[in-house]
This record gives structure tokens, C-alpha cells and sequence, in this order.
């Protein structure tokens, strides 16, 4: 997963304070900032190159052939907005849309398998999808990952709920990602000292407490104690 910021020296020093996260040099292809955390990479800071484009998390879905893929995107109804594009000998990678719009990337291993550590504080630890379509969701994501979403020996990473459980329904379809923290209102507080705010207060799911954040430069994310 990676933000697109306008800034991202911001974003290196609050995701750094906030998770702990140390980064390396912009790669040349790219400019994408790797995030780590006791060395391992846990996501990228990417500087955004049009300020009409959203300041987002993404995540990135892994595929052996994104071209493939962005073909049964498209026979299932969604689209391929962007790619695929060679990032050097990280991989390939492309942006995709389902069918309500919601947007997530697609990432093709080269010599970047993907995150290094997960499900640990300060990492990536669910993605959530809202949506219109609970049962139309099921259909296209289960079609295009279902051993991946749905095998019986793989931890889940990946839920659906309809998007006016939590946010208003008017808001557009979207992912939004979970990091995982050991204390959920301590990382709130200093989301708060960092220039963030917190969107949603913290509630109850069937996969822990969670709570909604905007950082300092209007990206959301969701910060989640399990």
C-alpha cells in the first residue's frame, strides 16, 4: 500500500512518529519513499504529481500477470483507470476501479514482493472496503480473488461492509486501510499532536476496536486495536 501526499517530508515525519516507520531514499523510478519498520518494508510515501488527484491510501492487491488481471476487471464490469506500468525491477503495477468506483491498485512482484511485516503495531493490518452493493461486492471481488479471500489456510485481510454503517451514505464507495496499534487512544492523541484529527471515533467490529483518522495532510486511514 502506498499514500500519494503532497508533501512527503510531512508525511515522513507524522507516519514516522506516529508507527514508529523509518525511511529509505526516492527510488528513481517512481519517487515512491519506502516505508520501514525494524527494517522491513511496511508500505511508500509517493509524491503526487496533480494536485487534482485525491491525497489516498491505496492498497495493492498481488497478482503473477496485472495485465491478465486488468482484463477480468474489466469482463466482471469494473475498469483499468490507469496502467499497467514497469516500476523498474519493483514490479508492475496498475490502478483499477470495481464497479461502484471504488479504487485499488494492482502489483505484479519483481524483485518488491510486498510488505515485509504485517499484523504487528505499526503495520498494515485489514483492509476495508464500504460500499453501496454488499452483494454485488461479493460477487466481482470473489470472482476476481476468491482463493486469496477465501481459502481455508489464509488469514483474512480483507472485509466488506455497506458504506452508511459508518460513514454517511452519500460518501463515494472506497478502501480504507487499518494499521494495527497497541493503544488505540494513545495513537489517536498523537495523530491529534501531529497535525491529524480523528474522523470516526472509535467503535466496535467483528475484528477489533477501530477508529477513523485524517493525517496532517487529509488522507484518511483507520487505526485498529485488536
Amino acid at each position: 500500500m502506498d499514500a500519494q501526499l503532497p508533501d512527503v517530508e510531512a508525511g515522513k515525519r507524522f507516519y514516522g512518529e506516529l508507527f514508529g516507520w523509518t525511511f529509505g531514499v526516492a527510488e528513481a523510478y517512481g519517487d515512491s519513499v519506502p516505508a520501514r519498520l525494524g527494517g522491513e518494508p511496511v508500505a511508500a510515501l509517493t509524491p503526487k504529481t496533480d494536485g487534482r488527484m485525491p491525497t489516498v491510501w491505496t492498497v495493492y492487491f498481488s497478482t503473477p500477470d496485472a495485465g491478465a488481471l486488468g482484463e477480468r476487471i474489466r469482463a466482471a464490469g469494473g475498469q483499468v483507470v490507469g496502467g499497467p506500468w514497469r516500476v523498474g525491477p519493483a514490479g508492475t503495477t496498475a490502478l483499477a476501479a470495481d464497479p461502484e468506483g471504488a479504487v485499488f491498485g494492482l502489483w505484479q512482484p519483481g524483485r518488491r514482493p510486498g510488505f515485509g511485516r504485517r499484523h504487528q503495531p505499526g503495520t498494515f493490518d485489514w483492509v476495508q472496503l464500504y460500499t453501496r452493493d454488499t452483494e454485488a461486492a461479493d460477487t466481482f471481488y470473489g470472482g476476481l480473488f476468491h482463493e486469496a479471500l477465501f481459502g481455508a489456510d489464509v488469514r483474512p485481510d480483507f472485509g466488506r461492509v455497506a458504506v452508511g454503517e459508518v460513514f454517511p451514505a452519500e460518501m463515494p464507495p472506497h478502501f480504507l486501510v487499518h494499521f494495527r496499534v497497541a493503544d488505540l487512544e494513545a495513537a489517536l492523541g498523537a495523530a491529534a499532536r501531529l497535525g491529524g484529527r480523528t474522523q470516526v471515533s472509535p467503535f466496535e467490529t467483528s475484528y477489533g476496536t477501530v477508529a477513523v483518522v485524517v493525517d496532517n495532510q487529509g488522507a484518511s486511514f483507520a487505526v485498529l486495536e485488536r
